[in-house]
C-alpha cells in the first residue's frame, strides 16, 4: 500500500473516533451556516485535526475542506491538494442516522490518486489508490456487468434537488426505465455503485469534497464518474457514477 493511502487510511481511525464519540449525543452542538446547511462540533472538529495532522506529516501539501476552506496553494505545492469532507451527510449524523461518512481524497496535478470513505456507524470503509483498485473492509470490490436499464438499480440523493436544478423529467425519465429505484443519497450510493449491489448512482448538486474519493473508488472498481455533463471532473456540481455500461444511455437523457 502507498504511503499517501496508509495516511489517508490513519486519518479516518483518528475520524471515526471523533464522529462516534459524538454520535447520537443528546449534547450535540449543531448551528445553521449561511448557505442554511447544518454543521456540527463534530464536523469541525474532525476537520481541524485531519488539517492539523495533514499540516504535520505533508506540510508540503496544501488542503481544501468543507468547514475551512483552503490552506496553501497547489500551485505552490507540487501539484498535491488534500480533499476533506469531515462529515458528508451532515443531515443525518445530527439526527442520530448511521449513514454518515468521513470523506478524505488526495488531488496530484487536478487528478485523483488516493481516497478513503469511512462510514463508521454502518461499520464500512471503501477505498482506492490510482492502479491499486478498490476495496471496502479489506475485501476488493468491482462494478456490476448489466447492461441493461431494464435490469438496472438507481440510487439518487433528493427528489426536490432534481426540481430545483431543472432534471426532473428526464430523472423520472430515468426511474421509469430501471427495474429498481431507491434514494440512498450521498456517498453510499456510490459505493453502491463500485461495490456492484447498484448500476448507476446520479446526484443534480454535489461540492468538490462530496466527490473526491468517490471519483477514484468507482473508478478503481472498474465503473465511471463524470458529471451529468459528461466531464469525468470532481467539480462540475453534480455527479454520476454507474458501472460503466450504462453510461453514456443514462447521460444521453440529460442532453
Amino acid at each position: 500500500m502507498n504511503r499517501d493511502l496508509q495516511l489517508a487510511l490513519e486519518l479516518a481511525d483518528a475520524a471515526d473516533a471523533i464522529t462516534l464519540q459524538h454520535f447520537q449525543s443528546t449534547t450535540l452542538v449543531v448551528r445553521t451556516k449561511i448557505d442554511m446547511s447544518p454543521v456540527s462540533e463534530a464536523d469541525e472538529a474532525v476537520e481541524r485535526m485531519l488539517r492539523e495532522r495533514l499540516q504535520r506529516e505533508r506540510p508540503d501539501d496544501s488542503i481544501v475542506g468543507e468547514e475551512f476552506g483552503t490552506t496553501g496553494r497547489v500551485a505552490d505545492n507540487n501539484g498535491r491538494r488534500w480533499i476533506l469532507d469531515p462529515i458528508d451527510a451532515t443531515k443525518n449524523y445530527v439526527r442520530g442516522i448511521s449513514v454518515y461518512a468521513t470523506l478524505i481524497g488526495l488531488e496530484e496535478n487536478g487528478r485523483i490518486i488516493a481516497g478513503v470513505v469511512s462510514a463508521p456507524a454502518m461499520g464500512r470503509r471503501w477505498w482506492a489508490a490510482a492502479g491499486e483498485g478498490a476495496f471496502c473492509n479489506g475485501r476488493q470490490i468491482r462494478a456490476s456487468r448489466i447492461a441493461s436499464l431494464d435490469e438496472a438499480f438507481l440510487t439518487y440523493g433528493s427528489v426536490t434537488e432534481f426540481d430545483q436544478h431543472g432534471g426532473t423529467e428526464p430523472f423520472l425519465t430515468l426511474v421509469r426505465r430501471c427495474a429498481r429505484s431507491r434514494g440512498f443519497g450521498d456517498f453510499w450510493a456510490h459505493m453502491l455503485v463500485a461495490e456492484g449491489a447498484v448500476e448507476i448512482a446520479i446526484e443534480p448538486s454535489v461540492a468538490t469534497w462530496d466527490m473526491a474519493p468517490i471519483q477514484i473508488i468507482v473508478e478503481e472498481a472498474g465503473g465511471r464518474f463524470t458529471d451529468l455533463r459528461g466531464n469525468p471532473k470532481i467539480d462540475g456540481g453534480s455527479g454520476l457514477s454507474t458501472n460503466g455500461l450504462l453510461h453514456d444511455e443514462v447521460l444521453e437523457m440529460f442532453r
